[in-house]
């Protein structure tokens, strides 16, 4: 995908991008929205859930009176397909400097029969009327200039299936956490990465739910291998990025009985946190 590895000469805008396309949902009726989920954003088979992130919170933030998601928790409770899907909304609470809400998408299995496929609950606000004051420890990460790191082209697919949506993305992997790919992983749990949208796209609040969950995941780093789908992702945005691309930092510290969790920060060209996360996922071990 020599296309996606570096910014297209004339990139596209944020509201006119392929991936504002395919986040767009159709209201329905107040609190009912369509939408076909494109088969892009897939790993194997399965929708991507950061993508699934980003269709809901485009449906919220059509629902609420506040512009911005600042939290959003996931709970993903079947596997979505490619395919037409329906978003239900309710608001939940309304003030001033704050709006929740919460989501749920649906399809329909082969006997018609509806299902759900992922919950949600969040806050909206508004990113631009926050103060600047900022007090924190946390430092961007240590990681080479973007030239010098590696993207899926460079190499084969980690996952069986799992082009479709790396054509959408420029991913280049720092080297230091891409020992899985040379069949010597680290085992330190850790992976990170320059990120953007293929088409130049710039990052907004909605993409940045997709960034946090778009990189390889840290288990391959662990030695293993295969599928890991989300169980529950929660994600702070803390800021509306500047133009250029991001830094994603993602670690695991734990794996027991099966499952992980990955604690995410995306950091913007301005060297500002724009963005939390921690997920828990499922991982196949033996």
């Amino acid at each position: 995908m020599p296309e996606a590895a570096s910014v297209p000469a004339a990139p596209a805008l944020i509201g006119d991008s392929e991936f504002d396309r395919d986040t767009a949902v159709t209201r329905r009726e107040p609190g009912v929205y369509d939408i076909d989920l494109s088969a892009g954003w897939t790993i194997i088979s399965a929708v991507n859930g950061g993508y699934l992130l980003a269709v809901l919170g485009r449906a919220l933030a059509d629902t609420l009176p506040h512009p911005d998601p600042f939290t959003v928790s996931a709970h993903y409770l079947t596997a979505s397909q490619p395919g037409p899907a329906v978003v239900r909304t309710e608001t939940v609470r309304t003030g001033r400097t704050l709006s929740t809400g919460q989501a749920s998408l649906y399809q329909y299995d082969d006997e018609g029969n509806e299902v759900e496929r992922i919950r949600v609950l969040a806050s909206y606000g508004d990113l631009a009327t926050l103060p600047d004051d900022v007090r924190t420890t946390a430092t961007p990460p240590a990681m080479p200039p973007l030239e010098q790191c590696f993207g899926p082209e460079d190499g084969p697919a980690p996952v069986d299936g799992s082009s479709a949506i790396a054509d959408r993305l420029m991913l280049k992997l720092d080297p230091a956490t891409l020992g899985w790919a040379l069949g010597a992983p680290s085992g330190k749990g850790e992976m990170r990465a320059w990120f953007g949208l293929a088409d130049g796209r710039d990052a907004d609040p909605l993409s940045l739910l997709l960034a946090v969950d778009a990189l390889p995941p840290t288990a391959f780093e662990l030695g293993l291998k295969g599928w890991v789908p989300t169980v529950e992702l929660t994600v702070h945005v803390r800021h509306r990025p500047a133009p250029g691309p991001l830094r994603v930092s993602i670690t695991t510290r734990n794996l027991a009985g099966g499952f992980l969790e990955e604690d995410a920060e995306v950091w913007d060209s301005e060297d500002r946190l724009v963005a939390q996360s921690r997920q828990l996922a499922r991982v196949r071990l033996g």
